[in-house]
């Protein structure tokens, strides 16, 4: 067992067995752990899953089984945003819902993508095969266009809850499909293959499937007349000027996805961290800036193959699709200010976003630095995070 899963089962085993454990949470979580696919061996604890959330979505985890989420005590100016911590230079833009966009990483031909480096927030995640896609999520800005725009996976039935998101992807797997059709966001996903034109357009220099693109103003525009606009209400994610105390400096980040190598390099003069894939600097074929990002953030979380769902087959060999489980909480290494702060992630209402924290208990939150997040996300035992200073 890993050393991140080790900590996972090191917390549950202390909630299970401390000394201010009731019978009634006991039973409860020993639910939990049978439900979730855990096997009980006489004293060892072997967790094969982390329990996911259930069908009635709007339940929230029993606050003793984790940290409640904290409230605000002050209310955010008209133009701040709550995904950046920065001020808009048009507080209008923040009366519509972000946007969550599909984008593609592969083959080579999606690359560069477009509208990439306008994103407040971007999650890059395996997909199959140890290929990896993006989903990223735009408030500030509105790129004209974005893609190349691909199909949806199990992640995406999480980001546009947690984000209060508008949804553009190209399509899905069957299974994919039915499970969005089924969740409250369903009428605010906006499926490239049957909404089509203008909310979307294919570029005839790109070979099909990698040639869909989406128009984000088409998007916005059409969420509206259907009155699914209404911005959402952000307010969990602290950000801090002031770099809280680290675990040491550090002025690269190398996630080895491979094929794909990403690099990350701090910029002492900017306070940001271009980002480089295969050696080559990762550009923006809109306006062929470099990637660059205020915070990099290692999100470890527990990977399942879904077996019901099949989302590539070749020669016999299927390729099933990954459900990574952000809920509940897993470690996490932030990465800001030339700086590594090692910690964990916590979620634990359908509805909220990602929070960060020192400590596994949730009392000591790691704010983020103003400015746009990039997500690594990769398996719990991923051992290929390397950095150097």
């Amino acid at each position: 067992m890993s050393r991140f899963a080790h900590l996972l089962t090191r917390r549950l085993v202390r909630r299970l067995t401390g000394p201010a454990a009731r019978p009634t949470l006991v039973l409860l979580v020993a639910l939990a752990v049978l439900a979730a696919g855990c096997d009980l061996h006489g004293s060892t604890l072997r967790i094969t899953a982390t329990p996911a959330l259930t069908s009635a979505r709007s339940t929230s985890v029993p606050p003793t089984l984790g940290p409640p989420t904290p409230t605000p005590t002050a209310e955010y100016p008209a133009a701040y945003n709550p995904l950046t911590g920065l001020t808009v230079d048009d507080p209008s833009v923040l009366q519509r819902r972000p946007l969550a966009a599909k984008i593609s990483n592969a083959p080579d031909i999606v690359r560069p993508q477009a509208g990439i480096s306008d994103a407040d927030m971007v999650f890059e995640h395996y997909t199959e095969g140890r290929l990896t896609r993006f989903t990223a999520i735009f408030w500030t800005h509105t790129p004209p266009r974005l893609g190349s725009i691909r199909s949806a996976r199990l992640l995406d039935m999480e980001i546009p809850s947690m984000y209060g998101t508008l949804l553009v992807y190209s399509g899905a797997s069957e299974p994919i499909r039915q499970r969005i059709a089924s969740l409250p966001f369903a009428p605010r996903a906006f499926e490239g293959v049957t909404v089509g034109p203008p909310l979307y357009f294919r570029d005839p220099e790109i070979e099909v499937p990698h040639n869909l693109f989406a128009v984000p103003s088409e998007v916005w525009a059409r969420a509206d007349t259907m009155g699914v606009d209404t911005p959402p209400v952000i307010n969990d994610i602290p950000f801090d000027d002031a770099p809280p105390p680290g675990d040491g400096p550090v002025t690269s980040i190398t996630v080895n996805y491979g094929p794909d190598v990403v690099e990350w390099q701090y910029d002492a003069d900017t306070g940001r961290y271009a980002r480089f894939v295969d050696g080559e600097p990762h550009r923006d074929a809109n306006n062929n800036a470099q990637v660059t990002a205020s915070n990099v953030v290692v999100v470890y979380a527990y990977h399942q193959p879904d077996l019901s769902i099949v989302e590539s087959e070749w020669q016999g060999s299927k390729s099933f699709s990954i459900e990574i489980q952000i809920w509940t909480l897993g470690p996490v290494k932030v990465f800001r200010d030339g700086e590594e702060i090692d910690g964990w992630w916590m979620r634990w209402e359908e509805d909220r976003p990602l929070t960060f924290w020192r400590d596994e208990d949730g009392t000591q939150p790691i704010p983020l630095k103003p400015g746009n997040t990039w997500f690594q996300v990769v398996p719990l035992d991923f051992e290929d995070v390397t950095t150097g200073s």
